[in-house]
């Protein structure tokens, strides 16, 4: 992935923007700190910060077609790229071997059609001046939002649009700033948002009643994680020893297995240069001395074989990093501050170590119905209207926190559980066999689809040779939240210090200072002072969205996993 911020129909001299066009993409460089482009056409700027994974050699943006005319900045990695090569109709000279550039010429014959086509995680935007005027600026982002993009506006300029990977870019240039919706592309030409994502699951109030398939569930997570090895640099990934990435880690170590073994083929859809170039696969932990989560990852690891990078950190080191994530990650939710510290400091050592890409198992829960709050569903019905909700939700919250704390330091994260062809599987389970009890753990129907032992799990022959996928306690170990995982004490700290600086005569008048979406605890008020340090603007505000548990399902408003009585160490 990498970062982009335009500038379509600037109310004044673009040529004389440029200079500012640039400082203002430099704010991103963090995503893309590989290299810089910027194309000025009209009165209108195009402006990337590349992170090379795919065509390194060739790949610079943005890209224009043969006659400088469509101009392209993505954001993404497009998995189906040599599938939709082979259906482009009109004989087409590629510039580049990056997998993005099909979405030009794609565009080019069938137009925002090509928004549906498209199977990876992306933000981009194509200028088209083919016609007479400014031209036509259209905007896309992935289906789930798992890559970040906002679009803003000037109030006294409304022509003029703005759009970035990142709120930093926007923020003192423009008034009206949004996040942009995911499944949706933006058209200049009617000035709206049109949502091209429109699976059947997609309505909470429909009710599936397909019993779950375990192969298939199984089948469509594998084929996820196969077509995210697509990369030409080192890469590996993130294992914090829950069932989530222990199991996208078992996965992958299996296809790159395969993937190495097998005669290469230039003619196969799925990308697989990655697995072919890297065949060793290397784990990354992280926690305080100690944590629940290094401990479970070192089984994993030893397990699965990798080469496992554990790395720790002191309370001390997470709460210095706290302001720099509030920068990084532009919202002030605590859920998603308490979970992104940790991965924001294991980013860097990540990056460090020379990996560019990793595999993270974010999207489960919402999919699974995994938190442990999952527990108190009043019904079926409200179960899956709950996990229809938490998907729809993503962008603001895990996503968010994936994107935004890992390209914080030029290193990106790929999410198969938010494959468009998983979800279109998993969503469509009858929530019956969703549900978690005292007797059945939460995302039993995943846990039971890998576990070799589970008679309707339809292992074929050449499965069961392979062996189990995990050990059963880790299989079956009980929901972590990743900000628990890392050390119970991380949580405990962090409300400590918030205490700390808060006083309680700030507190009592919390609602005047904070009149919109006024915080509750301290540790909210201590965030979003940080946030406002950050970003003053009004307009900063809009795109933020807080993570809380199903209160009125009677568990406790507190977003740790500890805080549920389900939690074999509640407090």
């Amino acid at each position: 992935m990498c970062g982009i911020f335009g500038v379509y129909n600037y109310y004044g001299d673009a040529s004389a923007f440029r200079q500012r066009a640039l400082d203002l993409s430099k704010r991103v460089r963090h995503r893309g700190p590989d290299w810089s482009g910027c194309v000025v056409s009209g009165n209108s700027i195009m402006c990337h910060e590349r992170l090379a994974i795919v065509g390194i050699d060739t790949g610079a943006q943005p890209i224009t077609d043969e006659g400088d005319k469509v101009i392209l900045t993505v954001n993404g990695e497009i998995y189906n790229h040599r599938a939709l090569e082979k259906e482009l109709k009109k004989p087409t000279k590629f510039k580049t071997h990056s997998d993005c550039e099909v979405i030009l010429h794609m565009y080019k014959e069938i137009g925002t059609d090509v928004c549906a086509k498209l199977d990876g995680m992306f933000s981009w935007a194509l200028l088209d001046t083919r016609e007479q005027g400014p031209g036509r600026l259209v905007v896309a982002r992935d289906p789930i939002g798992i890559t970040t993009l906002y679009i803003g506006r000037c109030s006294e300029h409304p022509e003029t649009v703005f759009f970035s990977s990142e709120l930093k870019s926007l923020n003192e240039d423009c008034d009206v700033i949004e996040e942009f919706p995911p499944g949706h592309f933006f058209d200049s030409e009617t000035g709206e948002f049109h949502r091209y994502f429109r699976p059947d699951w997609w309505d909470g109030d429909r009710i599936p009643t397909a019993p779950v398939n375990y192969r298939q569930l199984r089948e469509s997570l594998v084929a996820a994680v196969r077509k995210r090895l697509m990369a030409e640099v080192p890469y590996g990934v993130l294992l914090s020893g829950g069932l989530d990435s222990s199991l996208i880690s078992s996965i992958a170590v299996r296809e790159a297995a395969r993937i190495s073994a097998a005669a290469h083929s230039d003619t196969e859809d799925v990308d697989t240069r990655g697995a072919r170039h890297f065949p060793r696969m290397h784990s990354f932990s992280i926690g305080l001395p100690g944590a629940p989560d290094l401990l479970a990852a070192r089984k994993v690891a030893k397990f699965l074989k990798t080469a496992h990078h554990e790395y720790t950190y002191t309370i001390q080191e997470g709460l210095d990093a706290v302001a720099d994530v509030i920068y990084h990650l532009e919202t002030y939710d605590v859920t998603t501050i308490r979970a992104s510290t940790p991965m924001y400091l294991m980013s860097r050592k990540i990056k460090s170590a020379g990996v560019k890409m990793v595999l993270s198992g974010e999207g489960s829960d919402e999919v699974l119905g995994g938190y442990l709050y999952f527990h108190y569903a009043p019904s079926a019905d409200e179960f899956h209207k709950e996990t229809v909700k938490r998907v729809q939700n993503l962008h603001t919250s895990d996503c968010l926190r994936a994107n935004k704390s890992t390209m914080a330091w030029g290193l990106e994260a790929r999410v198969p559980f938010l494959d468009k062809e998983f979800l279109q599987v998993a969503m469509n389970v009858r929530p019956q066999d969703k549900l978690c009890s005292k007797d059945v753990m939460e995302k039993a129907i995943i846990r039971r689809a890998f576990d070799v032992e589970f008679a309707d799990a339809g292992f074929t022959e050449e499965e069961l040779k392979q062996g189990a996928y995990l050990p059963r306690e880790v299989l079956w170990r009980q929901k972590e939240q990743f900000s628990d995982g890392v050390g119970y004490s991380w949580i405990d700290s962090l409300k400590e210090c918030a205490a700390s600086r808060v006083s309680d005569d700030a507190m009592a008048k919390a609602r005047e200072r904070f009149p919109h979406d006024t915080p509750e605890t301290k540790e909210a008020y201590l965030y979003r002072e940080i946030f406002e340090q950050h970003f003053p603007q009004p307009a900063c505000l809009k795109s933020v969205v807080r993570w809380v548990p199903r209160t009125d399902w009677g568990c406790s408003a507190d977003p740790s996993g500890r805080a549920q009585k389900v939690h074999e160490k509640a407090y």
